[in-house]
């Protein structure tokens, strides 16, 4: 899961003031272990089942265990609703997670949900007969290359993912489930970010995730910078004809191992949601803007199904919450442009093409606002 790929720091570009974690990834927040299957074989005209397929899925475990054994707090909130993110009524009611989070496209989230509940029966044979679980599975839609309608994506594939997420670095762009992304009419995909807080002489990591497809071109900051407005040719391409595409969706996956409660993160949800407002979205009418947060605090796990009777657990004080609210902003904004910068030129289905976003050209519009560090 190494990458080699330029990320967005290489550029001489920073999002933000405060540091990232070592790998500037999800990863970054202990335990948290991350696994993707990519998904591509054929090219030219749809033909639904057989390709082309620009797909696959991404893993996301929230510790070095399995969370149906030791279950953690967790928070859902939505910025726009046109988007499926399975098991949410049952954090809402419990604010808890038992799953691993999964990402994938939006006609392959049954088959995920499937093929995750028969890796979790395998690993722990009560859930059927005497337990019961509710699988995380979020979607964007990868149409525009993707014959998302042909449902390429296997349980192997799903297995495959869950079985070797590690906790190294986190390969970004076209990969996983963002394989068939796109992102303000750009290259979209898979991106990750990280940022390091300290309380009471204790550093702790806000780790993000994000699967991006959304927004149109004239929206893209980066910085604060109008790179959108700057870069206004290399429109996505339907066969041999300009097209655009400016509505979407994106999952962000927030992780911390801050000690926090379920209001809490929803909360830091909250705070992604400005993350995502900064590079550019303005969450239209079509898109699904889904934010999931969790923590993996040691003493903030329960363990499950032999839960005690009274359950204690620390968190911070709200007061003192500010620089978590920051790190996750921070590392949105960061995880969102990460995808673009790794993503690479793809044509798939009936000849569509959308380009990368241009490093060169990225570095220009941003010495010409003064924003190069």
């Amino acid at each position: 899961m190494s990458t080699a790929k330029p990320r967005l720091r290489d550029l001489g570009i920073t999002i933000g003031t405060m540091s990232p974690g070592e790998l500037n990834a999800i990863t970054d927040v202990p335990g948290v272990r991350v696994g993707q299957t990519t998904v591509i074989h054929g090219d030219g005209p749809l033909r639904v089942g057989e390709g082309p397929a620009r797909t696959g899925v991404t893993a996301v475990h929230p510790h070095e265990g399995s969370v149906w054994a030791e279950q953690v707090p967790v928070a859902i909130e939505i910025l726009n609703g046109a988007g499926e993110i399975t098991g949410h009524a049952n954090i809402d009611e419990f604010g808890m997670l038992a799953s691993p989070v999964m990402i994938t496209n939006t006609l392959s989230v049954g088959a995920v949900h499937q093929a995750t509940v028969e890796w979790q029966v395998r690993m722990h044979p009560q859930i059927g007969p005497e337990e019961w679980s509710a699988p995380v599975v979020a979607e964007t839609y990868d149409g525009f290359l993707n014959d998302t309608a042909g449902q390429h994506v296997t349980r192997e594939h799903v297995w495959e993912a869950l079985d070797s997420a590690t906790s190294g670095p986190v390969r970004e762009g076209n990969c996983g489930g963002g394989t068939g992304m796109l992102l303000f009419g750009f290259k979209g995909g898979t991106g990750t970010s990280s940022r390091i807080v300290e309380f009471d002489g204790q550093p702790y990591t806000v780790g993000v995730l994000v699967q991006g497809n959304f927004g149109g071109r004239e929206q893209f900051m980066v910085d604060g910078v109008p790179v959108g407005r700057e870069i206004t040719d290399l429109q996505l391409e339907r066969g041999a004809s300009p097209g655009t595409v400016s509505d979407g969706s994106i999952i962000v996956v927030i992780a911390t191992d801050l000690p926090l409660s379920d209001r809490q993160l929803s909360r830091l949800c909250r705070r992604g949601m400005l993350g995502l407002s900064r590079v550019g979205s303005v969450a239209s009418n079509g898109s699904g803007d889904l934010l999931i947060a969790f923590t993996n605090h040691p003493d903030c796990r329960v363990p499950y199904p032999d839960e005690p009777t009274i359950i204690t657990s620390p968190r911070l004080a709200d007061g003192i919450l500010t620089p978590a609210f920051q790190a996750t902003v921070e590392a949105t904004e960061e995880a969102v442009i990460n995808a673009m910068v790794a993503a690479e030129t793809m044509t798939g289905r009936d000849g569509n093409t959308a380009y990368a976003l241009p490093h060169d050209r990225l570095v220009e519009a941003m010495r010409k606002y003064g924003r190069l560090h």
